[in-house]
């Protein structure tokens, strides 16, 4: 066959059809030839460029030699001349050789009608292909690796671990020190407490978040983050070692006197706020740590430069690094605290502590910045970093008092889910009010209420972080319902506890002198134990049941209730404790005489969160049993679904196997 295909060459030499383009190497379409023959080839064409098309039949040396009728090499001439020509009236890029294989061989000879065809329509595929290959980026090199994680996402997730590790190491401090400060002040207690979160927190919350606003608008992002920080450092720093020790030049302490005179004893917690104004400021600007510095710059600065992957994978190693702050900074409260025991008897020891860690403060504040800076500028600017996924959030719902309270109305499961969030904030905030007026009558002097919050904060961080250990067993054994339950039932518990020892504790006293103990040191420490359990309950079992109770629920009412919650239900339940105090201290006169009534308030509360909590459990159930059945139709229906091919490839690999359509059932190419 090879002599007569030679003979036949030498007698009918074939018109000139000018050049052939180069043939693409195997890297470029990998899947258009099976041989690597690039030399071979290349003499094959330089014999005549149209032997391309012969050469199909050798690449595909599992097609039949049957596979089209045998034709005379004249009329195989004139079939050429053919499809050359009509190969010539297309895109330059479409008249590349398809394959690239070795020399044609006798069987090159035999070429059907339909082989010519899939020889022009193949032809699209292989171009396509090899221009797509030649697209494809050259392969990245191979991530460093420690521990498993890429060192690139490293470098973004070790500072900001650093960074939360020191603002709430210093929120730790800041929060227990404010304490102190407004409850063991000559001429306050724990009254004031409640009237200065509703009139000098709430205000100045809001006033903050304006200006925080308008300034987003003008400053970048970076200017924005040390235009916020540096005045609270600065402040921080200021009261330690200045407006503390100057504290008696400064307090209008006669002006309070005589307005305490005037308006009577219900009003010593209003009248409290004037006296030590400069404690009131501190106590607001430690509770905006938290919520601003918190809240607003780490985790927005941490959303930024985050991806989803990654904030997946390591945003829960953040709340356990934050329970580990938490018990470091219990150990240095502690610590600064029981300096006065080192000290002589004419110095201030509460002074000296606050000035130490008000100096640590400081500190951390500028190596939070410090941080801050190096990422932004030596670590962003990386170009291997992994970059954050900036994708437009949906527009959340926003609804007015109004709406909220029609959507909270019309649906029972928002309703109860609304009851858990206010029964928590009102009840968390009676108890501990009425704690910490206990806490200073059997604590008096500042540095031993500090030293005694210092070990309150370690025990809540380490319980913390037991439970979030905890939690994940908890959902899986328990399910929901159990794990939604744990919280009031604790609260509860506790709380029986707490107050039968303030209001029937006296009958205790010779069993509790036999274990070293008051009645009133019982009751601090039964409610060290409610606020401990309740707190660690909260962030481990409340919250996540909290945010799952909406995944049930459709589109529109997921995002209306959430709104509706958030706009009634969380205030409410920051404030309502807070009013319910100022409403029975102004009628009986103070926090004591109180006592009776908050826990039988705090009883009624806590029963109708249960009942809440039971409430959902049900229709949370429900709704998720609805859900798991539609979403196994669903995998049914698409099991059952018959597949069609997925691309071109797919196509091209049935053609191979003699699936392609007979040449009576369709036209040649065009």
């Amino acid at each position: 066959m090879r002599h007569l295909l030679i003979h036949a060459q030498a007698r009918h030499p074939l018109p000139s059809l000018g050049p052939s383009p180069p043939s693409p190497s195997p890297q470029s379409a990998p899947w258009c030839g099976r041989g690597s023959g690039g030399d071979e080839t290349s003499r094959a064409e330089r014999r005549h460029p149209s032997m391309e098309s012969l050469a199909l039949l050798s690449a595909k040396p599992g097609l039949s030699l049957r596979a089209g009728p045998r034709l005379p090499l004249p009329r195989l001439r004139a079939t050429r001349a053919s499809l050359s020509t009509a190969s010539s009236s297309r895109p330059a890029a479409l008249q590349a050789p398809l394959l690239s294989s070795r020399a044609p061989s006798s069987q090159d000879a035999v070429l059907g009608y339909g082989l010519l065809k899939r020889r022009i329509s193949a032809g699209v595929s292989c171009s396509a292909a090899a221009a797509a290959a030649a697209a494809v980026p050259p392969a990245q090199p191979e991530v460093k690796k420690f521990l498993g994680v890429g060192l690139p996402t490293l470098k973004k997730i070790v500072p900001l671990g650093l960074m939360f590790f020191c603002i709430l190491f210093n929120y730790t401090i800041l929060r227990d020190t404010k304490d102190v400060l407004v409850v063991t002040a000559k001429g306050s207690s724990a009254e004031i407490i409640p009237f200065l979160k509703t009139w000098v927190n709430l205000p100045m919350a809001i006033g903050f978040m304006l200006a925080y606003s308008k300034l987003s608008d003008v400053l970048s992002r970076e200017a924005l983050f040390y235009t916020v920080i540096f005045p609270f450092i600065a402040f921080f720093g200021l009261f330690g070692f200045v407006l503390y020790p100057l504290r008696d030049a400064i307090h209008p302490t006669a002006l309070a006197d005589k307005l305490l005179a005037a308006l009577g004893p219900s009003f010593l917690g209003p009248v409290a706020i004037l006296r030590i104004w400069s404690f009131c400021l501190f106590y607001v600007m430690a509770e905006l740590w938290g919520s601003v510095v918190v809240s607003v710059l780490f985790w927005g600065f941490a959303n930024q430069i985050t991806t989803v992957d990654e904030a997946k994978e390591f945003y829960p190693l953040f709340g356990l690094g934050a329970n580990i702050a938490l018990i470091f900074s219990g150990r240095t409260v502690k610590y600064f605290s029981n300096l006065r025991k080192t000290m002589g008897p004419g110095v201030d020891g509460w002074e000296v502590s606050l000035k130490g860690m008000m100096g640590i403060v400081v500190l951390l504040g500028l190596v939070i910045t410090s941080i801050y800076w190096g990422v932004n500028k030596l670590v962003l600017n990386d170009p291997s970093l992994p970059k954050s996924d900036h994708k437009k959030k949906k527009n959340k719902p926003k609804l007015s008092m109004k709406e909220s309270m029609k959507v909270l109305i019309s649906s029972k499961y928002v309703r109860d889910l609304a009851t858990l969030v206010v029964a928590y904030g009102i009840s968390i905030n009676l108890v501990e009010v009425t704690w910490k007026s206990k806490l200073k009558a059997q604590f008096p002097s500042p540095n031993e209420y500090s030293s005694f919050m210092g070990d309150f904060s370690t025990a809540t961080g380490i319980a913390t972080f037991t439970m979030m250990l905890l939690g994940r067993i908890i959902f899986q054994r328990f399910g929901w319902g159990v794990a939604a339950m744990i919280t009031p039932t604790v609260l509860l518990v506790t709380g029986v506890g707490f107050f039968s020892l303030i209001l029937f504790g006296q009958p205790l006293t010779p069993l509790l002198a036999t274990w070293g103990m008051t009645p009133l040191l019982a009751a601090v420490y039964v409610g060290a134990l409610q606020n401990i359990f309740s707190k660690s309950a909260k962030y481990s079992l409340f919250d996540p049941c909290k945010e799952m109770a909406y995944i049930p629920l459709d589109g529109d009412m997921k995002l209306k209730g959430k709104a509706a919650i958030d706009v009634v239900c969380n205030p409410l339940g920051k404030s309502g404790g807070a009013l319910i105090q100022q409403f029975l201290i102004l009628i009986f006169g103070s926090l004591a005489n109180s006592t009776p009534y908050l826990g039988g308030i705090l009883l009624v509360i806590v029963l109708a969160w249960l009942g809440a909590a039971r409430s959902l459990d049900k229709q949370f159930s429900s709704l998720a049993k609805e859900d798991l059945r539609k979403e196994m139709s669903k995998e049914k229906v698409e099991t059952a679904a018959p597949k069609e091919p997925e691309s071109a490839t797919d196509v091209l690999v049935e053609q191979s196997n003699g699936t392609e359509n007979s040449p009576s059932d369709s036209s040649p190419a065009q």
